[in-house]
């Protein structure tokens, strides 16, 4: 999917999420303050890097400042009447008048800096209770809706083409930081946002690392690379990691290469509608432990992703959460042995109501003459 295609995806629909928002809300608080950047983006689909939504039980109100004042204007054009815009730098007056009546406020407690929960009690809302709210709107993102997999399954569909781009220069003495650079501008001349997260390339014995900064090392035959990207449309992020081998890979690097796919696929198989979450973990982790590796599984087995690349909903030993339709989840086991090397497998996954599907579709392809 290129940039010209983009334009084809479905609009999305927030009116709904607001109504759903506020029967969440309910039971906790007659109103609440919507602090942080991809919620107020979700409920509202206003894009600016400074903006609070204040959500009450027939209305919403956006309050941001003259720098966006077109901006938001503009996407708030879609809801209409449901959410107002305000554009002040000192919202006291409006919030005071827009809640006079509510006993109680929420804030979001996993959002809001001290500074901020001193003004809301303060200055905003003198005359309500506040009370903390977690995750409140984080939960109601969890089960993506069509078009959000749409957007996900384009960032992927992005991805998978950039990383097809630059296989030939793992083959060239490329370094770490010219690979990245490639992928994320490759990414952006398809049509993506940008990256969704900062490119990873790690070589050699920097495989090792699972979250290393791609820098000047060159990228040598003998070497496992280790690739992990995903690409942003319109908000949503995708993710993919492949590991490369530079040349025919050494005994012990295709024994890691091998046992990694094969986790990976245990993964991948027992990610279905219905299976806890700490279940998928421990199918890849079993797979990893029996060929004697477990201590080098260094992080969980996968995450929710959407508008944050990484999003509450874990794949890991200590989740108590249960897969389900809608849910988007990567699954990326890795073996990292220090001062060797490592590799680690990873694709986005849409759970659907007969199993799963994979929105990352780049070959696993690991060699690299």
């Amino acid at each position: 999917m290129t940039g010209r295609h983009l334009h084809a995806l479905a609009p999305i629909e927030r009116r709904p999420r607001l109504v759903r928002l506020r029967m969440a809300l309910a039971p906790i608080a007659d109103a609440v303050l919507i602090t942080k950047r991809e919620n107020v983006r979700w409920l509202t689909g206003f894009t600016g890097s400074a903006g609070m939504v204040l959500v009450l039980d027939d209305h919403a109100i956006l309050v941001t400042d003259g720098r966006y004042q077109e901006q938001a204007a503009t996407e708030l054009a879609p809801l209409g009447r449901e959410v107002g815009l305000e554009i002040t730098t000192q919202p006291n007056a409006v919030f005071a008048a827009a809640t006079s009546r509510c006993s109680r406020v929420a804030l979001e407690a996993d959002d809001v800096s001290w500074a901020l929960s001193r003004r809301a009690a303060t200055d905003w809302f003198t005359t309500s209770d506040l009370v903390a709210s977690s995750e409140l709107v984080e939960r109601l993102r969890e089960i993506k809706e069509p078009a959000e997999i749409a957007r996900i399954e384009a960032a992927a569909t992005i991805a998978d083409d950039a990383l097809a781009g630059v296989r030939s220069m793992l083959a060239n003495r490329a370094s770490e930081a010219e690979v990245a650079a490639e992928i994320e501008a490759a990414m952006r001349r398809a049509g993506a946002d940008g990256p969704g997260f900062e490119t990873i390339v790690a070589a050699g014995p920097h495989a090792a690392e699972p979250h290393h900064h791609p820098g000047p090392r060159r990228i040598e035959r003998g070497d496992l690379v280790v690739i992990d990207m995903g690409a942003m449309v319109d908000g949503y992020c995708s993710d993919m990691t492949r590991t490369f081998s530079i040349g025919e890979p050494a005994p012990q690097q295709r024994r890691i290469l091998d046992v990694v796919t094969a986790a990976h696929d245990a993964g991948v198989d027992a990610a279905r509608p219905g299976t806890p979450t700490r279940a998928v973990d421990a199918a890849a982790r079993d797979v990893i432990r029996a060929a004697g590796w477990a201590e080098h599984f260094v992080h969980p087995t996968g995450h929710g992703l959407g508008l944050e690349i990484h999003e509450p909903l874990r794949l890991s030993a200590t989740s108590d959460a249960t897969l389900a339709p809608g849910h988007a989840v990567t699954v990326e086991p890795g073996v990292y042995l220090p001062g060797v090397g490592g590799a680690r497998l990873e694709d986005t996954l849409e759970i659907t109501v007969a199993g799963n599907r994979a929105l990352t579709r780049a070959p696993v392809d690991p060699v690299v003459a």
